[in-house]
């Protein structure tokens, strides 16, 4: 959510951005993923790099302001990437100028209690919680309120040093609703999530490293953030996707538990990679100095 003017329809100074030349368009990630709709709201590009599969958002007329519409969208995309095993890690982007400005104010602003809370309002923005393949969150530009939360809600976060981040829903008379409070304050603690929460301030890519919730900030725009997350992704997807699975699981683990319940939890999980048939590939490739062919199993 985000009471930012950049949620409602543009300016005309905006409308130079609003009206693109018109795109030739991306091919999908892989063979298996030809069948994926040509969606309205995002695009699905080829990355050139194998197993990874890049998600760019695309309403420039509202700086990708989040709409129920878009999350339809990126849900089902998501739904499908997650089901293809040929994809191994996910980079999620914007543009140069919006990673995604906010919610959609005009969508929402006429909502009563009693339809916000029947129809839970926004929880599917937490879909992409549930997923098991890495996501990379490659942010230029604004990234406020929803845009925040959803890039938040990344396992990892990259943006240029110049990006704009912000929770100001105090702003609108309300609060975050996507869980910007909790994951921001686990992210950089409290008192300074307190602060940008209760002032409505934003803060740049660059302050945003140096609190610990960015990764890396990059100097340069979109095309310098994208590249950095790609190639990450790529690494990632080198590996044995059951590894992988497995390291996002246990990292995740450790922001609901103890540490001693999480070194526990941990250590099944390490116990029971043993049954799989990449851990005996890759340790005896490492003692014959060989490079590993995953199985993925």
């Amino acid at each position: 959510m985000n009471p930012s003017r950049f949620a409602r329809p543009l300016s005309r100074s905006f409308r130079h951005f609003a009206q693109p030349a018109k795109p030739t368009l991306p091919r999908v990630v892989a063979r298996s993923l030809s069948s994926l709709p040509q969606y309205e709201n995002i695009l699905i590009e080829d990355s050139q790099k194998p197993g990874v599969a890049l998600i760019r958002l695309n309403r420039p007329k509202a700086l990708n302001a989040l709409s129920s519409a878009l999350f339809v969208e990126l849900n089902d995309a998501l739904k499908k990437l997650e089901e293809d095993p040929e994809t191994r890690a996910i980079v999620l982007t914007g543009s140069d100028k919006a990673f995604a400005a906010g919610a959609d104010i005009l969508e929402m602003s006429t909502l009563t209690f009693a339809e916000a809370y029947s129809k839970n309002f926004i929880a599917p923005w937490s879909y992409i919680m549930t997923l098991r393949t890495p996501i990379i969150a490659a942010v230029s530009g604004h990234a406020l309120g929803g845009g925040c939360e959803l890039a938040m809600m990344c396992d990892i976060l990259y943006a240029t040093k110049t990006a704009n981040f912000g929770q100001p829903e105090i702003k609108l008379g309300t609060i975050p609703g996507a869980g910007g409070s909790q994951r921001l304050t686990k992210a950089i603690g409290k008192s300074k999530a307190m602060e940008l929460i209760l002032t409505g301030n934003n803060y740049s890519g660059e302050q945003a490293e140096k609190d610990g919730l960015v990764a890396k900030a990059v100097d340069g725009g979109n095309k310098e953030v994208v590249d950095l997350a790609l190639t990450t992704a790529a690494k990632i997807a080198s590996y044995s996707r059951v590894a992988i699975v497995a390291a996002k699981e246990v990292v995740n683990k450790s922001q609901d538990l103890g540490i001693r319940e999480g070194v526990e939890y941990e250590r099944r999980i390490f116990h029971s990679l043993f049954g799989s048939q990449d851990q005996k590939i890759g340790m005896k490739a490492f003692a014959e100095k060989k490079k590993p062919e995953w199985t993925h199993s």
